[in-house]
C-alpha cells in the first residue's frame, strides 16, 4: 500500500493528552454557557433576527414540558410559564423575561437578559406579552411553531391559544414561524464553541482509533466495538450525541443506516465503519466516522479493488469540502458530491444526504446538505445559505451491491467549520484505513494506523 505509514495505535494514543486523560469531562473546564450564551445573543441573535426579517421573538418556557431552546434564552429552570422577548432595535436586541415572581429574583441572577419583569399571582401573562408588543410595533413577530424545524416547534396548542386570544387581530396576523431566526441564530458558532467542538472532534476520532487497537478477528463482534467505546466515555466523562442505543453505530457488514451495534462477528475483508459521537460540556455534540479495514492471514496491504472503493469515498469527502464556503446553498454542496459519485461509479445513494450541521445537536439547525440526488428544484432546508462559522459533519459516499438484496457504503464523515475564505477540516482528516490484522501475521501483533504525514 504506497500511502501506508504505519505506527503502532497504542504509541499513537498515548501521545494524545485528550484520550488518555480520565475521570472527567476534560474539553469544557468550568461552566463558559453561561457566558457563551450571553454574547451569542448580543453579537449573533440581532444579525439572525435582522436576516430571518423579524422583529419580535416570543419563547414560553414551563417545567415539565419546556421549549427545546429554554437553555439558549435562559428558561432551563422554568417553573411556572415564563415569557422571553426579544425585540429588535436596528443593530440590537433588547431581551426581557416576564417570570413568575416565585423565579424572577433567581433568573435575574442568571438569565442573560437585559431586564427580568415580576408577573405577581394571579396577573394575565398573555395580557403583558400582548402589551409589550404593541408597544413595540413590530412588522414580524415570530413563534415557535415550525413544521421543518423541530427545535422551533416548542410552543404547546393551548399556549398558541391563550397567545393568540390576548394579541390584538392586527398583531395576530404578524405572527410568523421562528424557523428562520432559530435557524440562522443557532447554525452559527462563536469561535470559542468552534474551539471546543475541534477538542472534542479529535477525542471523538482518537477513542474510535483507539477502539480497533481491541478487534481479534474471528472473535470480537461490531457490539463489544460499541461497548468498548461506552466504558471509555464513562471513564471520561462525556456523554452520546445522540441517542445512546444508536451510540456508536458500529458496522462491519452491509448497510443498516442509523441504528445499533449487532452481535455480528468481524472477519478477514471487512471494512469496519464506526459512527460516533461525543457530547462535552453536556451541550456541544460530535459526529465523526473512522474506518478499518481487516486484512486475511498473511496479508500487509489492502487489497486493491477494496483500496480503490476506499479511496473514492474518501475523494468525494475532499470533493464535498471543496464545495463548502460562504454563500452557497446546501444543495450546491450536496450537488458536487453527487457529480462526484457518479463520475466515480458508485451506486446511488439516496438514504442519505452528503451531510448536516452540527453542534447542539447531532443534526443541528441550518443548511442541509441534501437534496441534489433528486431531479427536483431546490427545496427546504437544502436552499438555506451557508454562513461563516457554521459546522457541518458530512460524508464522502461510494456505494456498491454484494449481491441483490445487500449494499456496501463507506461513508467517509469529516466536520468542517465554514470561513470566508471556504471550509476547513476541524481535525486531520482520515487519510488512509487503520488496518487490523489477522491472527498469525508474522510482525503485526496488532491493529496499525497510518503515521503522521
Amino acid at each position: 500500500m504506497k500511502r501506508l505509514r504505519s505506527a503502532l495505535v497504542t504509541a499513537l494514543l498515548l501521545a494524545s493528552p485528550l484520550a488518555s486523560a480520565a475521570g472527567k469531562d476534560s474539553i469544557v473546564s468550568g461552566d463558559p454557557w453561561p457566558r457563551i450564551r450571553k454574547e451569542r445573543i448580543q453579537k449573533l441573535l440581532p444579525q439572525a433576527m435582522a436576516r430571518a426579517n423579524v422583529d419580535a421573538w416570543v419563547v414560553l418556557c414551563r417545567e415539565n414540558d419546556n421549549d427545546p431552546l429554554a437553555i439558549h434564552v435562559g428558561g432551563e429552570n422554568a417553573g411556572g410559564t415564563a415569557a422571553f422577548l426579544f425585540l429588535r432595535q436596528g443593530d440590537t436586541v433588547r431581551s426581557l423575561a416576564l417570570s413568575p415572581v416565585s423565579e424572577a429574583t433567581a433568573l435575574r441572577e442568571v438569565a442573560p437578559l437585559d431586564e427580568v419583569i415580576s408577573v405577581e399571582r394571579g396577573q394575565d401573562l398573555y395580557a403583558q406579552i400582548a402589551a409589550r408588543l404593541a408597544a413595540a410595533k413590530p412588522a414580524r413577530i415570530a413563534i415557535n411553531a415550525s413544521t421543518s424545524v423541530t427545535v422551533a416547534d416548542g410552543l404547546s396548542s393551548s399556549q398558541r391559544a391563550a397567545l393568540e386570544k390576548a394579541l390584538s387581530p392586527a398583531l395576530r396576523k404578524k405572527l410568523v414561524s421562528s424557523e428562520d431566526v432559530v435557524s440562522e441564530w443557532l447554525s452559527v458558532k462563536l469561535p470559542e464553541e468552534v474551539e471546543i467542538l475541534r477538542k472534542a472532534a479529535a477525542l471523538t476520532a482518537q477513542l474510535q482509533v483507539e477502539a480497533y487497537a481491541t478487534v481479534v478477528p474471528g472473535k470480537t463482534r461490531d457490539s463489544d466495538v460499541a461497548k468498548f467505546l461506552k466504558k471509555r466515555m464513562a471513564e471520561l466523562g462525556v456523554g452520546d450525541a445522540w441517542a445512546p442505543d444508536q451510540n456508536p453505530a458500529v458496522n462491519s457488514g452491509p448497510l443498516r443506516g442509523h441504528s445499533h451495534a449487532t452481535e455480528k462477528v468481524i472477519q478477514p475483508g471487512d471494512f469496519i465503519q464506526t459512527d460516533f459521537g461525543i457530547r462535552v460540556g453536556n451541550l456541544w455534540v460530535t459526529d465523526i466516522q473512522r474506518f478499518a479495514y481487516v486484512l486475511a492471514p498473511g496479508q500487509k496491504e489492502v487489497p486493491k479493488d477494496a483500496l480503490a472503493k476506499w479511496e473514492k469515498g474518501r475523494q468525494g469527502n475532499r470533493v464535498a469540502l471543496a464545495a463548502l464556503k460562504p454563500g452557497v446553498s446546501g444543495w450546491d454542496v450536496d450537488k458536487a458530491q453527487r457529480v462526484w459519485m457518479s463520475e466515480a461509479g458508485s451506486e446511488p445513494m439516496n438514504m442519505f444526504g452528503t451531510g448536516h450541521p452540527v453542534g447542539y445537536w447531532a443534526h443541528d439547525v441550518g443548511p442541509a446538505l441534501s437534496g441534489g440526488a433528486k431531479d427536483k428544484p431546490k427545496q427546504g432546508q437544502s436552499t438555506r445559505i451557508i454562513r461563516v462559522g457554521q459546522v457541518f459533519a458530512f460524508d464522502g459516499f461510494f456505494a456498491w451491491k454484494e449481491g441483490p438484496d445487500a449494499m456496501r457504503v463507506l461513508s467517509v464523515e469529516e466536520m468542517a467549520v465554514v470561513t470566508e475564505t471556504g471550509a476547513e477540516y476541524l481535525i486531520p482528516p482520515q487519510e488512509d484505513l487503520v488496518l487490523i490484522p489477522s491472527p498469525g501475521t508474522p510482525g503485526q501483533p496488532s491493529p496499525v494506523a497510518p503515521a503522521p504525514r
